[in-house]
């Protein structure tokens, strides 16, 4: 062989080895954040692997989920806005139809044990069901999804590949995206850098000094390191116009009206509007509501009638401080994650 054909050859096979190395190592499966808890998500009936994680990720922007095949959960759950539906108060579904509440952010789900602001579901492999069958977000109905599966031609293989047959079930399709959603997980923010001591990365000191306001202030309900203790709480809003009870329309107890899911604080610079509803386009809208708006209703949480104040205590430059430190919430590699991505 010529020299010049070694060469050629040499390249072509180091790049085919690269390729295939890459790829390999494209796909490590769930991995636990080191200072993560322990997920509540059940791995032993769903293992995520990597056929099933590329299905997942289809089915998640595939618009055949939908009616007119016009919408899919990517429409309204975008990565680079943290999976959140951006720009949008109430989010969108098919046919514009507007819905009643905020789409809330994808992230982190394998610690979380129930969905929903209002928790109406309690097992991530249930809760496609709900957008998917809900008049004003998809307006589909399982067996018609299903069946546009089935007659495709590209799924049919795809579940072959994933589970060893053609055949397109229920369980196997929820589980697909279940697969999917659990390996988006957002853990490499500057807050994640410092409290895992990568390099020489800390906080300035008006970060410290946010930080130490947060434990303050915020943390009996924004737990770290996933920020939320998933409970459901009433914070003092104002109902709408719509008079949305949040967990009361799930367990008819009076004690819980007005009540919702507290939600993560990670990644806030992507996730606005904020609140169950959307209501407050910026985060200084939101230290308005704790410091000056919370109202006063019988089922107000205690946390916000402390020492004779309604809300938080929150100086401006209290405020300022702690922006400071949410904003080390913020995991721009989320955002930009390949693997998250419409391939």
């Amino acid at each position: 062989m010529h020299r010049k054909h070694w060469i050629i050859a040499f390249f072509f096979i180091a790049g085919m080895y690269a390729c295939n190395k890459e790829a390999a190592n494209y796909f490590t499966g769930f991995q636990k954040p080191l200072d993560f808890p322990e997920p509540v998500y059940h791995f032993a009936t769903n293992q995520v692997t990597k056929e099933g994680f590329e299905l997942g990720r289809k089915l998640f922007y595939e618009t055949m989920l939908s009616n007119d095949n016009s919408t899919s959960c990517g429409s309204c759950h975008i990565q680079t806005s943290a999976f959140t539906h951006h720009g949008h108060s109430l989010s969108h579904g098919i046919a514009d139809r507007l819905g009643t509440r905020n789409s809330p952010p994808i992230m982190n789900l394998a610690w979380n044990t129930s969905f929903m602001w209002d928790g109406g579901v309690v097992d991530l492999d249930l809760q496609p069901i709900a957008p998917i069958t809900n008049h004003v977000e998809m307006d589909a109905t399982m067996a018609d999804v299903l069946n546009k599966l089935r007659a495709s031609l590209a799924y049919p293989a795809l579940f072959n590949k994933a589970y060893g047959s053609t055949a397109i079930t229920t369980s196997n399709f929820l589980k697909a995206l279940s697969q999917f959603m659990v390996m988006c997980i957002s853990s490499h923010s500057k807050y994640d850098s410092v409290k895992q001591h990568i390099g020489s990365v800390s906080f300035n000191a008006e970060e410290q000094r946010g930080y130490t306001l947060f434990q303050q202030k915020c943390s009996s309900c924004h737990k770290e390191p996933l920020f939320t203790d998933y409970s459901f709480r009433n914070n003092g809003l104002v109902p709408s116009s719509i008079d949305d009870q949040g967990r009361y329309l799930i367990t008819q107890s009076d004690d819980d009206k007005y009540k919702f899911k507290v939600p993560s604080l990670r990644n806030l610079e992507f996730t606005a509007p904020y609140m169950h509803d959307g209501r407050f386009l910026t985060l200084d809208a939101v230290f308005d509501h704790y410091s000056m708006q919370v109202q006063d209703m019988p089922t107000l949480d205690p946390l916000f009638r402390q020492n004779g104040f309604r809300g938080i205590p929150i100086s401006s430059e209290q405020r300022m401080a702690m922006s400071a430190f949410l904003n080390t919430l913020n995991d721009r590699s989320f955002l930009l994650d390949k693997r998250f991505s419409e391939q």
